[in-house]
């Protein structure tokens, strides 16, 4: 007989209930679902607010719960739009800073913040300036200078100054001041430029015979060589108290305003010489110390090229220094009456240049091959 006990088998809802349970209890727990941030403070501030405050019939609380998320929600979103728009701001308040006339805030010690509009054109200026190529002139050579020039010019019978014609203008000058140079205009003869010394007889020693010779003059800010404007201060202090202490007197303003006499000195030096880029920045600086400098945002050359120029005005005239607007390069100089009188009313443009070739030839007259 056999005698091992034989299973009952389970019939009915309670039997397979109690087999469901006991397979259940064999697998492991099912994960539980976590909640999302905004849900969890949800659901815990509904559960503080229910535990503390007893909702009476009718209560608005879990809409006032609702809308206290939906604001955070919603400052949740804003808050990256705000960044952002910040963050554009930014660039746009960089950008506005570097724009001329436009000024960001200083750093602390730092005066460029403060400095007038003009002070910053020209400090831009004068870095463009000094990462030019070094202009290689030998001392046997000429300084070659094309630009294209009007000037309002009256006549000997007097009346209104004829109106300018725009023509070309050349300019070969000794680089060290041993040769006559020329000066060729359109419509006009050769000048030779250095010509005219005054002859002077030199004695090589005691009782010699006296020779014919001339005496030429020293090179000056007003009439420079190249080898002398090489030579100036890089630094501007000491390169401006130079320029006033040679146009004290002189120049080709009215007397009686050594600012306007500087200011024009550094613009013919700036028209008709090749200087070394760190004399050229030299030059800009010194000028952002003259008082009363000031910026045009638009101005053109005598070729029509637009840019952005600094100014000075003195006895009714606002001389102008146009210069590239991306490159900051040097265009040309023009000068326009401010006030009405012989010359023409206010805004009358009475002398007009642009700068279209600077290079060194072996040769007065001799043209570079390209400028032909």
């Amino acid at each position: 007989m056999n005698t091992t006990p034989r299973r009952r088998p389970l019939h009915g809802a309670g039997s397979e209930e109690a087999e469901r349970l006991g397979l259940a209890a064999l697998l492991p727990p099912p994960p539980v679902p976590g909640l999302g941030p905004d849900r969890e403070l949800l659901l815990k501030e509904a559960l503080l607010h229910k535990a503390g405050l007893p909702e009476p019939r009718g209560s608005l609380a879990p809409r006032a719960v609702r809308l206290h998320a939906r604001r955070r929600l919603v400052l949740r979103v804003m808050a990256p739009a705000v960044a952002c728009a910040l963050a554009v701001g930014g660039i746009v308040a960089a950008n506005l800073a570097d724009t001329p006339g436009r000024q960001g805030p200083a750093a602390p010690g730092d005066d460029a913040g403060r400095a007038p509009e003009a002070v910053q054109l020209l400090g831009r200026i004068a870095l463009a300036a000094a990462a030019q190529k070094e202009p290689a002139v030998r001392a046997d050579q000429f300084v070659y200078v094309e630009s294209k020039v009007a000037y309002a010019a009256q006549s000997a019978a007097g009346g209104s100054p004829a109106t300018p014609v725009v023509h070309t203008r050349q300019v070969w000058l000794s680089a060290d001041g041993s040769r006559p140079g020329l000066l060729r205009e359109e419509g006009r003869q050769d000048t030779p430029l250095g010509a005219d010394d005054t002859p002077v007889y030199a004695l090589d020693g005691p009782e010699a015979t006296p020779r014919p010779t001339t005496l030429r003059k020293s090179p000056s800010i007003s009439d420079p060589t190249h080898q002398y404007v090489a030579s100036l201060p890089t630094d501007p202090v000491a390169l401006l108290k130079l320029i006033r202490g040679e146009t004290g007197g002189q120049g080709r303003s009215p007397g009686g305003d050594p600012d306007q006499r500087a200011f024009a000195a550094i613009g013919d030096l700036l028209a008709e010489t090749w200087a070394p880029p760190q004399v050229s920045a030299a030059l800009y600086k010194a000028a952002a110390k003259i008082p009363g400098v000031t910026v045009v945002r638009s101005a053109t050359d005598a070729t029509g090229r637009e840019g952005i120029a600094v100014a000075r005005t003195a006895h009714g005239r606002q001389t102008q220094w146009v210069f590239d607007r991306s490159t900051y390069a040097f265009l040309g100089e023009r000068t326009v009456l401010t006030e009405a009188g012989e010359a023409g009313p206010a805004g009358t443009i009475v002398g007009t240049s642009a700068v279209l070739a600077r290079t060194a030839t072996d040769h007065a007259g001799e043209v570079p091959a390209g400028r032909r």
